[in-house]
């Protein structure tokens, strides 16, 4: 019955892309918003975390070039972190960038270009807890015994932005992950 044509002579294929023009058109323009955007934040992500590697906290010994605070755990974890969001920052670039040259085509929209924007969407938000892992570390090696009670009124400070922005996307990415839960569940249930 797939190929069977209507009165009007379309298949219920050809039908159902003429109805869903509109709608896929809505959802191109979607997809492109977020992955523009969410690119320019990953962008960014990426400038500071490099240049935060090579700009260590307390600077580097002039004699040996190894960073001032190497000994301490605190160095350790603010590096791994940094690696971690450079990483995970680049990666999300690349998949939005991948979301941006798509083709669009009506099959990329039930499972590629959502399973795009969930990878994409998810490398961002770890790049974001790393990147802000980082910075508490970094400012909790800079500052001294006798600063330390601005530690958190700082960190707290610099993560509103942050979570601004990861509870503005959260939702897509939730809408995304159950959107293709059903899609998979349902693509099985036809498989069976």
């Amino acid at each position: 019955m797939r190929e069977v044509p209507n009165s009007d002579g379309m298949t219920p294929h050809e039908l159902f892309t003429k109805n869903h023009e509109t709608l896929k058109k809505e959802a191109e323009d979607s997809m492109k918003g977020t992955a523009s955007s969410c690119t320019v934040v990953g962008a960014l992500i990426v400038t500071m975390m490099f240049a935060a590697a090579f700009t260590v906290p307390g600077g580097n010994n002039g004699n040996t070039g190894a960073p001032m605070f190497i000994t301490k755990k605190l160095f350790m974890v603010f590096i791994i972190s940094d690696t971690l969001s450079l990483v995970s920052s680049t990666t999300s670039v690349i998949i939005f960038l991948g979301i941006l040259t798509s083709r669009y085509a009506e099959d990329d929209f039930p499972k590629n270009l959502p399973t795009r924007m969930m990878i994409g969407l998810s490398t961002l938000f770890i790049s974001i807890g790393t990147m802000m892992i980082a910075f508490s570390s970094a400012l909790i090696i800079m500052l001294d015994k006798e600063y330390s009670w601005a530690v958190i009124p700082s960190i707290f400070a610099a993560s509103i932005p942050v979570a601004s922005f990861i509870w503005l996307q959260f939702s897509l990415l939730i809408d995304v992950i159950c959107y293709f839960g059903s899609y998979v569940s349902a693509y099985e249930f036809l498989i069976i």
